[in-house]
């Protein structure tokens, strides 16, 4: 199987409807020309770890599009961690009406991102070298978005106490995680009482990976 074949896209498009998301032919071609970006950048730089074309359209574009129904439609979203442009590209092709910031502390995988944009001609996206921390040191980033959101980012506690304070009052923070420890659990309902958040957890598996994923969405009460 090659990344961009008729049968690399389906396994895309086949995965993504037992996720109950629809996606059409152009989708699936703009998800060919970002995986072999990330492929060719990852010769150079340390992307990804993963490279073979099945692994990559399931681990990385469609655990990339589980948390879509999380996410209404124009809703500006900050993508923390973004490293490959995972999830915030793929939510962006699959949404176009998002507005979205991708952020990076490591500069070489922030430049694949800005080159990837340019590539794939999104608008209303952007990409910078820049830790969470320094957004929480401006103002007009402060209970700004709709959706903070990221894939693997530490522990679940530590991702929502730096995402509470740049996601807006009706906002929500998803994590996107495999399996999470009771302890992770734990330590996040002590942080986060569902006196003052609401806390929920759903659970999904990837088209012909047995792994459970977990996706977790934190909101404030009222």
């Amino acid at each position: 199987m090659e990344i961009g074949s008729r049968q690399w896209q389906s396994l895309i498009i086949d995965g993504a409807r037992e996720l109950d998301i629809e996606i059409d032919e152009s989708a699936a071609a703009s998800f060919s020309t970002h995986a072999l970006e990330l492929v060719r950048w990852s010769r150079k730089i340390n992307l990804t770890s993963i490279t073979q074309p099945r692994d990559i359209a399931v681990k990385h574009f469609l655990d990339s599009l589980a948390p879509a129904q999380f996410i209404p439609e124009n809703a500006r979203m900050l993508d923390i961690g973004s490293g490959g442009g995972f999830p915030g590209i793929p939510l962006k092709i699959l949404k176009p009406s998002l507005s979205v910031l991708l952020i990076d502390g490591v500069r070489k995988k922030a430049n694949f991102l800005k080159q990837l944009l340019r590539t794939l001609k999104l608008e209303r996206i952007e990409a910078h070298q820049v830790r969470a921390e320094k957004l929480l040191e401006d103002p007009a980033f402060l209970n700004s978005f709709d959706v903070v959101i990221s894939r693997a980012l530490s522990s679940l506690a530590a991702f929502a106490k730096l995402a509470m304070p740049l996601v807006a009052a009706h906002g929500n923070i998803i994590a996107m995680k495999g399996e999470i420890d009771r302890i992770e659990l734990d330590k996040l309902r002590s942080d986060f009482p569902k006196n003052r958040y609401h806390i929920e957890i759903k659970y999904y598996k990837l088209s012909s990976i047995h792994v459970q994923r977990s996706i977790v969405i934190i909101r404030r009460n009222g």
